[in-house]
């Protein structure tokens, strides 16, 4: 038993109520169980109960042991003034004693089902892929639609702190904002910080100043990425490396240290790929952000992404290194990749901040147009039987994963609830 877990039990009321008495032999009645307080203070605030003919109003405290108490040094504490019952799981007050004068003190341990006790502690040794996968396909349709959606808002709410944090670093500035994070996102995983630095150093009205000039978009891009900094055969970066020179005394572009990284990524993820398919992307779209928050429909968004590097790339994935043609167009799995964790979290965040309801409404809905992601973790949660129909829900299911099970908080999870409720 943890006091985690009484808590559970007592906030869903999950043991026997039938002819409850406090250990000082009293009739006991629970009217209301109280609101679980996540701050300093009593657990539950604003419990209700009859003991005898006398209606209590006021809080609840739970322990362990009766002798918590005292060794939580509460006696001493004006913030546990106003107990009205004192629940524990078991009394270890000597038989007899006036161990909490005053206070009613109510025991658990025999009134909880041993079903719920022995699945919980089930859960917590297991080592598979989710803790409750064997009874998973027990809960309720609805349960998991309402999950789910919780599950997403609390991701894009997630995602939003490190959005904001970067909009206060612009100054405020959503167009710059959305900048850094959409050139982070090219970067993916592996060079994410060191495009988002590229971009840093790189102010959006300058972008916009040479945005008809595609040589130019990339002559700054590979220049601050540091892929201009060696001798070249070709042409085309010989041509590059001179406007970069040129570019940058013009802009005083901040000398900057970023390690791109080549190894063991595919070549179309390639960095340089990626900086020539952002520099056609803001080519041919001035102030992006303003054009997304602008699209009604998710195809409008899409059709600003489906863009392709220019003509050089076609037959390069790196300077001086040619190739059999491929084009180097940015793929279904890349766009809606931004779409996921840039688009869609960056207009949550602007929504949320901004009071605007209709861009958190227009984002959730495009969420389920989105084909779903499949990954380790969404195919683990379809081999338990879970629905993975669109990337609303594989969103969700990375939130449960990553958030909830791998840290086995069972009893904060709306799944779990339903599935101990049932012991």
């Amino acid at each position: 038993m943890t006091e985690r877990l009484l808590q559970y039990i007592w906030q869903f009321q999950h043991y026997n109520r039938s002819e409850l008495q406090i250990e000082q032999g009293e009739n006991l009645q629970i009217i209301c169980a109280g609101m679980l307080n996540v701050n300093q203070g009593p657990d539950f605030l604003g419990g209700k109960v009859k003991i005898g003919d006398t209606l209590w109003v006021g809080n609840v405290e739970l322990h362990l042991r009766t002798s918590d108490w005292f060794r939580h040094l509460h006696q001493n504490d004006e913030n546990y003034k106003n107990i009205i019952l004192h629940v524990v799981w078991k009394n270890d007050a000597p038989p007899g004693s006036r161990f909490l004068p005053g206070i009613p003190l109510l025991e658990l341990q025999t009134r909880v089902p041993a079903l719920l006790l022995q699945r919980y502690e089930d859960w917590m040794n297991n080592p598979s892929f989710v803790p409750c996968e064997k009874h998973i396909t027990a809960v309720k349709e609805l349960v998991w639609q309402k999950w789910k959606e919780r599950l997403v808002i609390e991701r894009l709410q997630r995602k939003s702190v490190f959005i904001i944090d970067r909009y206060e670093q612009s100054n405020r500035h959503w167009e710059e904002t959305f900048w850094w994070i959409i050139a982070r996102n090219f970067g993916i995983r592996v060079n994410a910080d060191a495009f988002e630095e590229m971009a840093r150093s790189i102010p959006v009205k300058v972008l916009t100043k040479h945005k008809y000039q595609a040589n130019q978009l990339e002559a700054i891009l590979f220049g601050q990425a540091g892929l201009l900094d060696r001798r070249f055969k070709g042409t085309y970066p010989r041509m590059l490396q001179k406007e970069y020179r040129y570019l940058r005394q013009m802009h005083r572009f901040p000398k900057i240290f970023v390690s791109l990284k080549f190894m063991r990524m595919r070549p179309s993820a390639f960095p340089s790929i990626r900086l020539a398919q952002l520099a056609s992307l803001i080519g041919q779209s001035t102030h992006l952000f303003s054009k997304v928050k602008e699209s009604v429909s998710l195809g409008e968004v899409k059709a600003l992404l489906h863009v392709t590097a220019n003509d050089y790339w076609h037959y390069y994935y790196r300077f001086d290194e040619p190739t059999a043609l491929c084009k180097k167009n940015l793929g279904d799995d890349m766009v809606n990749n931004i779409l996921l964790n840039t688009i869609i979290p960056v207009l949550f965040a602007y929504g949320s901040l901004n009071s605007e309801q209709v861009y958190i409404d227009r984002v959730l809905g495009w969420m389920e147009e989105i084909e779903s992601e499949k990954n380790r973790i969404t195919k683990g949660w379809v081999t338990c039987g879970v629905a993975n129909r669109h990337a609303f829900d594989s969103q969700s299911l990375l939130e449960l994963k990553t958030q909830y099970c791998d840290y086995k908080r069972c009893l904060e999870c709306s799944v779990g609830n339903a599935l101990l409720g049932r012991g």
